[in-house]
């Protein structure tokens, strides 16, 4: 085994940066020819360290390293969202390649779809762990422009190849490094934090009906505007939320959709993507809770009607602690001072999570020595 080559490591994210580049970051989605020039440029790498390189029907790029283990499986993603940052997944890739590199026994993989460009939840991890079924993809749609997912897979030549699901057994634990994507260590004047475990998001779809109505014969006091009545909601929420959270505790409304959305037309329907995230799951039923009782109360006050239904509940995942343990004093010959830290980026952890569920929870390296 030889030292990791930080000069490969470099020239390889910098390499993987130049696919796609767009400004100062990248456009890479998901099975776009961007995203698979990349996935073609890592089955290269991962030949060149010695590994096994394969894609597969989802679009997972696999590693396999051909000697005894036990093995560690590193990896993130390399897609990237809508003109977005260069480091976000691929810093993780590029790290199982600089330890490929280095001669240790590692598995690399590049997720499919962590990004969720298409509308299923991290498809990728999931069909490794045969949690992806067919009528699954057989219903995805790209969230953007409606592509069904099956017809993208044949644009990008993945039609009919065999979806790979991981060896049981074969695996130690999972490491992913990884960016920071907010300022806690960035605000303690910390280079490196061990993470301790991967908060879960609960999503939710509210829908709010009211009546479609011209905007200038409307008065005030017969509109039944569902656009008022959502952002009343909302803002109820954000009210009542801080009694109920717990020390790292977020909350979203990542879509806001009106219709007919149009400027001299009341809104007869909003419809709001919502979602928490807690690494406690008492904290997230007692958000639950509440987001249910503050929308009933929504419901006996405004002149519209309002549904909440849920769209996803994760499983916190909480790190092993002989592996935290043990990135602790490797961080500490690193850097002078490092903390731990939960991941709030679920998105971040997803492959971590699906891969050791219901096993215990790897750990991942986070840094923020870079931005992206």
């Amino acid at each position: 085994m030889s030292a990791v080559d930080t000069e490969a490591f470099l020239r390889d994210l910098y390499d993987l940066r130049a696919i796609g580049t767009f400004k100062t970051g990248v456009h890479r989605p998901t099975y776009s020819p961007q995203d698979m020039e990349a996935r073609r440029w890592l089955m290269a790498k991962l030949t060149e360290c010695g590994l096994e390189a394969s894609i597969d029907g989802i679009g997972n790029v696999y590693g396999r390293h051909p000697g005894p283990g036990p093995h560690l499986l590193v990896g993130s993603h390399i897609e990237s969202q809508n003109e977005a940052g260069w480091l976000d997944g691929a810093l993780g890739v590029v790290a199982g390649i600089a330890l490929a590199r280095a001669g240790l026994p590692v598995d690399v993989c590049a997720f499919a779809d962590e990004e969720g460009h298409f509308s299923l939840s991290l498809p990728g991890s999931r069909s490794m762990i045969g949690d992806l079924t067919e009528e699954a993809i057989d219903g995805a749609r790209n969230r953007t422009d409606g592509t069904p997912l099956r017809e993208a897979l044949r644009a990008a030549g993945l039609e009919g190849l065999p979806r790979r699901q991981l060896e049981i057994g074969r695996y130690k634990g999972y490491y992913e490094m990884h960016i920071e994507q907010g300022t806690q260590l960035e605000e303690a004047a910390l280079r490196l934090g061990v993470v301790t475990g991967i908060v879960a998001i609960w999503q939710w779809r509210i829908v709010v009906e009211g009546q479609q109505d011209h905007a200038g014969g409307t008065t005030m006091a017969e509109r039944r505007d569902a656009g008022l009545s959502a952002v009343r909601l909302l803002a109820a929420i954000d009210a009542e939320f801080p009694r109920l959270v717990g020390e790292r505790t977020t909350w979203t409304t990542g879509r806001f959709r009106l219709e007919p959305d149009a400027p001299n037309i009341i809104p007869g329907r909003a419809e709001i993507l919502f979602q928490f995230r807690d690494v406690s799951v008492a904290v997230l039923e007692r958000l639950e809770a509440g987001l249910r009782s503050l929308v009933q109360e929504a419901n006996r006050r405004e002149r519209c009607r309002i549904t909440l239904s849920s769209v996803s509940k994760a499983v916190p995942a909480l790190c092993d602690p002989a592996m935290m343990q043990a990135l602790k004093t490797r961080t500490s010959l690193w850097a002078s001072r490092s903390c731990t830290v939960r991941s709030s980026a679920f998105w971040r952890g997803e492959a971590c999570w699906f891969l050791t569920e219901p096993r215990r929870h790897p750990d991942k390296l986070q840094s923020s020595a870079a931005p992206g």
